[in-house]
């Protein structure tokens, strides 16, 4: 199997639901991004032979068809949409990553993108002649009804089963926040519709978020507005190539070493990431504290949490840039952005450096990936 490189990562600031991405179309996110991370790689225009994206609100198509010729890339070129819901950002590198492995290609487009702003509505169809449609805001995520839980609901239950506290969920909230308003991250985030912030990242304190109503779970372990993500627009791209390409290639670069994509218990959707990273780190042999640095999905803090102490993290070296929690979860972009944040932490540390990236997904499913920066 050949190496696989990442030798450009960007992505668009992350903007709140109906926030300043309301009217930018799906492919409009995505199309600067894509073209960005091109030039980086010094492949605009260039050699690509298919884009791939993860998405999951676009109700339908293939949106990355769309971006990619957005993008201006040629109509000969492929692309490619996959949804495996959260997980469906950093599916598509590793699936990316595979096609470069195996010799099928040598430089692949993969990322994601959503807007919860310019999400179609989605309906059931009728059964019966009298019926009306009836909208819906989710698909179901297992085939049971019992076995199928509202996220925010199983959120608060495990917290509740790993005992740890509002208190303590709220705590790494304003730690997210704060650590994301002193990183500058305007190297990584493309200019769309004149932001290039993330949004959402905000002062947050323990007085902010001791006001807010419970959402979920009992008083004392409680999951609020302030430990759960909100709802987002953005875009991340990452360019992958083979070991021919990068060596072409001037700029940082990152070794993808490895990918792994796991299912759990679907009522505890937030676990899943721990298997799939604890196998991923045993195949290749590193303990959890040889890690330099970890994008660890802040979905909700409760979840973040559970996985950063089920693999045994050093809490210093997580989303040392802030996360979801200070940005926003656009679904099918997410886990993009942990592998573009990840890019853009590990090309200031020391060659052969490593980086974990996690993300769990409804339905029980956790995707993680692990990078080695490159000389």
């Amino acid at each position: 199997m050949r190496p696989v490189y990442i030798i450009a990562a960007r992505r668009s600031a992350v903007a709140s639901r109906n926030g300043a991405f309301r009217n930018v179309e799906l492919h409009d996110l995505a199309a600067p991004v894509i073209a960005t991370a091109l030039k980086d790689a010094g492949l605009r225009p260039g050699p690509v032979d298919e884009v791939m994206f993860g998405n999951a609100l676009y109700g339908g198509g293939n949106p990355a068809r769309l971006a990619a010729l957005a993008a201006g890339i040629p109509e000969s070129i492929p692309a490619l949409t996959i949804d495996t819901q959260c997980c469906a950002g950093l599916d598509a590198i590793m699936l990316a990553a595979s096609c470069i492995s195996s010799g099928e290609a040598e430089v692949v487009v993969a990322g994601g993108v959503e807007s919860f702003s310019r999400s179609p509505l989605r309906f059931v169809r009728p059964s019966a002649p009298n019926e009306m449609p009836r909208e819906y805001s989710r698909p179901p995520f297992t085939p049971w009804a019992d076995r199928d839980p509202d996220m925010i609901e199983a959120a608060g239950l495990l917290a509740e089963e790993l005992g740890i506290s509002r208190v303590e969920q709220e705590g790494f909230a304003v730690e997210s926040h704060r650590t994301a308003l002193r990183t500058d991250h305007r190297d990584e985030i493309v200019l769309v519709a004149r932001l290039q912030r993330d949004e959402f990242s905000r002062k947050l304190d323990a007085g902010v978020c001791a006001r807010l109503p419970a959402l979920a779970g009992d008083p004392g372990h409680a999951v609020t507005a302030a430990t759960t993500a909100v709802e987002a627009d953005a875009a991340a791209a990452v360019v992958v190539v083979s070991e021919e390409v990068a060596s072409r290639h001037s700029g940082p670069k990152l070794r993808i070493l490895g990918g792994q994509r796991g299912g759990g218990n679907p009522e505890q959707p937030g676990l899943a990431p721990i298997t799939a990273a604890q196998t991923l780190l045993r195949r290749h042999g590193v303990p959890p504290g040889d890690l330099a640095r970890a994008e660890i999905m802040e979905a909700f803090a409760i979840q973040a949490m559970a996985c950063v102490n089920g693999l045994g993290l050093d809490s210093g070296i997580v989303n040392v840039g802030g996360g979801a929690l200070s940005r926003g979860h656009p679904i099918g972009a997410s886990g993009a952005i942990l592998a573009v944040r990840l890019f853009h932490e590990l090309k200031h540390q020391p060659a052969r450096s490593l980086g974990l990236a996690a993300i769990a997904a409804a339905g029980g499913l956790g995707s993680a990936l692990l990078v080695s920066a490159s000389a």
